[in-house]
């Protein structure tokens, strides 16, 4: 598992994980519209890669909010 340095990361991303080209994003949380029935997605926003070099297929790391 790769050694995410989360201080780096967007306030609200939740996710953080290589894509099969070697870049790395994070991925933050869907935001519900208020008075909708549906959630939007941003962007993948560029990240490190923190000198991850395994399997994109396991780079998928969930932060854990204290």
């Amino acid at each position: 598992m790769p050694d995410v340095d989360w201080k780096h990361a967007p306030k609200n991303a939740r996710w953080w994980a290589v894509d099969k080209n070697g870049g790395a994003h994070w991925f933050c949380v869907p935001d519900v519209k208020p008075f909708t029935d549906f959630w939007f997605s941003a962007e993948p926003v560029p990240a490190p890669t923190f000198g991850f070099s395994g399997d994109w297929k396991k780079s998928l790391v969930e932060r854990h909010l204290k």
